[in-house]
């Protein structure tokens, strides 16, 4: 098990380590919007925020839905690090547990922009990230008034900024020139994604079932109810 938790340990802080790393880069070198090619035209990296799920998901204006959406994520995580060491114990297989890292990974990283980084960037909510309509804050900016998000613990905006610029050829029916896919998002989303896929593709080797085992499935219900009457426990 020790080593097992090793392992997953060091995927775990280089995929949170990865994933603050770049949206520490976007957030100090982009501007709002900015958009640069990475591979071709077709993969670029496109900064936005969003206070939302993975992917840009939106949740509600309210106070309570941001923070019930960050707590959702910290029993998320404490849950499923519990369900790790459980499975782990079991003696599952590694890849297994690498899958469920993967999630906790991706989770807590969205986490940690929720809950630090309207402390650590200044809160501008003047910025069209931060406007957010129903919230009921009112500010005064340039171009009249804007209302805006909640801001501070477990109230901040997730950081984004890989998308996918390509559509479907516009021969293809129903999804012809729409957006293959439109979200933004980040390595935290990459990194749930990739384990849920990997537990939905997998689960039959996770949790292969049990086979009888030829000599039991060999004997006959009355043959065992047979020998059980012909035992000395059971004198006849």
């Amino acid at each position: 098990m020790k080593k097992q938790l090793l392992i997953v340990s060091i995927i775990v802080v280089a995929i949170l380590a990865l994933d603050q790393i770049v949206k520490i880069y976007v957030k100090t070198h982009f501007f709002p919007n900015e958009q640069h090619a990475l591979l071709g035209d077709w993969f670029v990296m496109n900064y936005i925020e969003n206070p939302g799920m993975a992917f840009g998901t939106t949740f509600g204006s309210k106070a309570w839905h941001k923070l019930a959406l960050s707590l959702f994520r910290t029993v998320a995580i404490i849950g499923i690090g519990y369900y790790w060491f459980k499975q782990a114990r079991k003696g599952v297989r590694l890849e297994f547990l690498i899958a469920l890292g993967f999630i906790l990974a991706g989770a807590t990283g969205n986490l940690i922009d929720s809950m630090l980084y309207d402390y650590v960037f200044e809160f501008d909510p003047c910025m069209h990230f931060n406007s957010l309509e129903g919230s009921g804050i009112v500010h005064e900016c340039p171009w009249g008034e804007q209302e805006v998000r909640h801001a501070g613990f477990l109230m901040g905006n997730v950081v984004d900024m890989f998308r996918f610029d390509m559509t479907w050829p516009k021969w293809m029916p129903w999804l012809g020139g729409n957006d293959v896919f439109p979200a933004v998002w980040n390595i935290a989303d990459a990194a749930i994604t990739v384990g849920v896929v990997m537990v939905f593709l997998r689960q039959r080797t996770y949790f292969p079932k049990k086979k009888k085992t030829p000599e039991a499935a060999a004997i006959p219900v009355s043959s065992a109810q047979e020998e059980s009457d012909e035992s000395p426990e059971n004198p006849a």
